[in-house]
């Protein structure tokens, strides 16, 4: 152990040379629309076909996380150096807990959805 009373490690740290790796940082997007097994989604960055990325969801006070492959991509809008692009994702293998709230929130959208407006009028002569 160093002798640096500034060094608050409990063990020392070893060199390891060339150790490469990655690190995932959550970016913005907006959700389009979403089914029980899927969303489509708009960004400011591409994501590759097929490639699989953590999506994290807020449904008002919930937050989940839930893992997604890209199944198709495209730049839906291009101005100047700036694109957005539409891509489609699919759930993959979402947790039960996962499951259960995408379904209730897409369940609770569609029956929001299908009420039909009443207009409250008067006819007059």
């Amino acid at each position: 152990m160093d002798d640096d009373p500034d060094n608050k490690r409990d063990l020392d740290r070893v060199s390891v040379g060339s150790l490469y790796g990655e690190v995932q940082l959550f970016q913005p997007m907006t959700v389009l629309d979403m089914s029980h097994t899927g969303a489509r989604i708009e960004t400011r960055f591409p994501l590759h076909i097929g490639s699989l990325h953590d999506f994290r969801l807020s449904f008002g006070e919930r937050s989940l996380i839930v893992k997604g492959r890209i199944v198709h991509s495209e730049i839906a809008q291009l101005k100047g150096t700036d694109a957005l692009y539409r891509t489609g994702v699919e759930f993959v293998e979402p947790t039960e807990y996962v499951s259960k709230a995408i379904n209730e929130f897409v369940d609770a959208l569609k029956e929001m959805q299908s009420v039909k407006p009443i207009i409250d009028a008067e006819i007059t002569e």
